[in-house]
């Protein structure tokens, strides 16, 4: 009889890396997932769950009540502006996610593409860029927020100006550290076998840049988008406590509520300030749990030294069945932590 191949057994997307987290390590991957979806169910369905408009101060021809404590009413009172916070809350994390999505997007479409360009191409090229991201990235953070968002929101005051102008003030700051990542990750790679062997097939630098190089270079960027993303809340907010975001009757935004709940905090009024802030910090934390988390799965140094006993550890040596050697830990490559990594998480392979 010939021998029957074995059939591919098909696997959740993502249960893999799930399956490789254990103990503190799955329960804060967990809880950073669950806080992200959470955020992220409340900013599509806003509509439909907000009781009341971003703006809306009235209901039935009835103006509400300023300040107004939390009620059945309203379940987290009412702002100096007799705005319902709760919808505010809810709004905002829809602005958030809209900021924040536009902005990363924008943040990869330049800064992969030209990081690819500078370590492959070198030369003057390269020069010319690193000098001028290196220019940008030494900038203070916030201060360049703020003069991208005066000169790209130019006077205007509807909500997809506000939303613009926020997300490319927010993709000027990460453009220079994605292209440093990819640039120097492809100047690490551009002269390995598989490239050589691309340009003596004949391929064109375009296809080797975007077909060989690109998904060899682009592990860490899961990692980096996902605390970046913390990040541009933080500065979103910090924009619209300074007065430089989104026009308030045009989005609902966290740190504009913020700022004109600084006045409310001396008279004892402590819910306009406090739910905008508890949604930065549970959003911001759930990110970087999240990141935190896929940087310890995705790192393969990171997954080796949490393997080995504090015995192995003292001798630096790694007994390794399924590589047939015994190496020390500090010299295996990445592709054989990889490799010692799937024999450790197979049940039926071997043990080392």
């Amino acid at each position: 009889m010939p021998p029957v191949p074995p059939t591919e057994r098909r696997r959740i997307p993502g249960l893999r890396l799930f399956t490789m987290t254990a103990g503190l390590q799955r329960v804060t991957l967990i809880v950073g997932l669950g806080l992200v979806a959470i955020f992220v169910f409340v900013a599509i369905f806003a509509p439909l769950i907000a009781p009341y408009g971003l703006a809306q101060n009235s209901s039935d021809g009835v103006g509400f009540v300023a300040q107004q404590p939390p009620s059945g009413q309203h379940w987290f009172g009412t702002s100096v502006r007799s705005e319902d916070v709760l919808s505010r809350v809810i709004f905002g994390a829809r602005t958030a996610l809209f900021v924040i999505a536009i902005s990363l997007v924008m943040s990869l479409v330049v800064g992969v593409p030209l990081g690819l360009v500078s370590g492959y191409i070198g030369r003057a090229l390269d020069r010319v860029l690193v000098l001028f991201m290196d220019a940008i990235y030494a900038f203070p953070t916030l201060l360049l927020a703020i003069v991208v968002s005066i000169v790209v929101a130019g006077g205007q005051s509807s909500s997809f100006g506000g939303v613009l102008s926020a997300a490319v003030a927010i993709t000027a700051i990460y453009v220079p550290q994605y292209f440093r990542v990819v640039r120097n990750a492809t100047v690490a790679v551009k002269n390995e076998p598989y490239v050589d062997a691309a340009r003596v097939t004949g391929a064109s630098t375009t296809r080797i840049m975007f077909r060989h190089i690109l998904a060899n270079v682009t592990q860490s960027l899961p990692v980096i988008v996902t605390l970046n993303a913390g990040d541009a809340i933080l500065t979103l907010a910090a924009l619209g406590f300074l007065g430089f975001g989104i026009e308030p009757t045009q989005a609902a935004e966290w740190g504009y509520d913020l700022n004109k709940a600084l006045s409310d905090v001396s008279n004892g009024i402590w819910w306009t300030g406090i739910f905008p802030g508890t949604a930065i910090v549970l959003v911001v934390l759930g990110l970087t749990l999240v990141g935190e988390s896929l940087n310890e799965v995705l790192n393969p140094l990171l997954r080796t030294r949490r393997a080995l006993s504090p015995a192995t550890v003292a001798s630096d040596t790694l007994i390794v069945p399924v590589l047939e050697k015994d190496v020390p830990a500090a010299e295996l490559t990445a592709a054989e932590l990889d490799r010692v990594d799937e024999a450790d998480s197979d049940p039926e392979g071997p043990a080392r």
